[in-house]
């Protein structure tokens, strides 16, 4: 037995608390305004009375509020990437190490497990491609966006609709933010029960009531905002994009020649 495995047999209680909380917060919990924030290119148009320009303007502001933020490379990096990667990390080993036996026990609960297990590989490539894409420009041959935070809704939804591959590139983001949205709603199940918080069965099931309407909402959000980006007009959204930023300097301009 290896020195790693033995650490972890004798803190295996420790290291799986920790595993699990890592995955509701902060990993799991920054998915809730990240869904949020990318459907708002259809709920922004909603809330505006069904105007194109609502979508844009409303998914451009939130995205210029999250560049704006100070150190934003740092909370990134300690907020985001290290315990994603110790999720990771501990979550590929838990997995390597479980059996799947939904061949000779097909209950929900062992779908549940082998279906934890798969949608957390297909979350880990999907977020290191994701990440690579948006802050280093990676595209993996095409399949992920050049991402322009200045003209964010014009720029994603060219991605989306380029030609069939654009139609490839929607589908492949439904697939992997489904089943990010299964591991994460499945794992804040699991999760209660790690840390002792649903010992009941009766606990269990509404608490697994309440993790299956937080998956629904969050599907909804993910389909939702998909569909947006891929029927937005991305020269329209361009001309919006263009407007906002130049409406700051006339403002100021204005300003100025008043005084």
């Amino acid at each position: 037995m290896s020195d790693a495995s033995s650490f972890i047999d004798r803190h295996y209680l420790l290291l799986r608390r920790l595993h699990s909380l890592s995955g509701v917060f902060p990993v799991g919990l920054f998915l809730i305004p990240h869904l949020t924030t990318n459907s708002s290119i259809v709920w922004g148009r909603i809330a505006t009375g069904g105007s194109v320009d609502g979508g844009v303007e409303t998914f451009q502001h939130e995205v210029n509020f999250i560049h704006s933020l100070p150190a934003l490379l740092l909370i990134e990096i300690f907020g985001l990437w290290l315990p994603i990667a110790y999720h990771a990390i501990l979550g590929v080993y838990f997995a390597r190490t479980g059996r799947f036996n939904t061949n000779r026990y097909a209950y929900q609960s062992n779908w549940r497990y082998s279906w934890q297990r798969i949608t957390g590989y297909v979350a880990l490539v999907f977020i290191v491609m994701h990440v690579s894409s948006l802050r280093w420009g990676i595209t993996f041959g095409g399949l992920m966006p050049t991402f322009d935070p200045h003209h964010a809704a014009s720029s994603t939804a060219i991605h989306f609709q380029d030609g069939t591959w654009g139609l490839a590139v929607a589908a492949f983001y439904l697939v992997c933010v489904l089943a990010i949205v299964f591991h994460f709603a499945n794992g804040l199940w699991t999760a209660a029960i790690t840390w002792g918080l649903t010992v009941s069965s009766k606990a269990q099931q509404r608490w697994g009531v309440a993790c299956a309407g937080i998956g629904f909402g969050l599907a909804a959000a993910g389909v939702t905002a998909i569909v947006g980006f891929a029927t937005l007009d991305p020269d329209v959204a361009r001309s919006i994009e263009s407007t906002m930023e130049s409406t700051p300097a006339t403002q100021e301009d204005v300003t100025v020649n008043e005084t």
